[in-house]
């Protein structure tokens, strides 16, 4: 199963976006022999400003995939349990996974609505871009539980 990152915004050359990359080139790696992977970060720029036109762009890039919608409101899960939910899809014959992170002012309602499930990493707000980097590290500490390796300790 294909792993896929949509976020709104580039998320410029700082330390985040390395660091997102690290782990999406890791977890694309580790994750090859249980089915997982690569691990793709996409960069999604509106032309117009909102909530809608964002939308329209992740709606479109997330056709025919199996859509995890990143909001504060969303499910919260252990790394484990994580993890487990992850391989579930797999599981079950999903072929691409992807998360979805909205702009400034979050997603619109109608990502909400056409994703299948929502992912919280708690009540906070997080910056764009180390949300990103959060998202890609937790895929990447998935495919490591999954594999049996040391990475996580319970």
């Amino acid at each position: 199963m294909k792993l896929a990152i949509l976020a709104i915004g580039k998320p410029g050359r700082g330390p985040e976006a390395t660091l997102a990359a690290d782990y999406a080139e890791r977890a694309g790696l580790a994750g090859r022999a249980l089915g997982l992977g690569p691990m793709e970060l996409v960069d999604l720029e509106p032309r117009k400003a909102g909530k809608a036109p964002e939308a329209e762009l992740i709606l479109k890039a997330a056709e025919g995939t199996h859509l995890i919608a990143c909001d504060e409101r969303g499910r919260t899960f252990s790394s484990r349990a994580f993890a487990d939910h992850v391989a579930d899809l797999r599981d079950r014959g999903e072929r691409r996974l992807v998360f979805a992170i909205g702009g400034a002012d979050g997603l619109d309602r109608s990502v909400l609505d056409a994703a299948a499930s929502t992912l919280a990493f708690g009540p906070q707000t997080w910056p764009h871009a180390l949300a990103r980097a959060m998202l890609a590290e937790q895929l990447y500490r998935a495919v490591t539980i999954l594999a049996g390796s040391p990475y996580h300790r319970d």
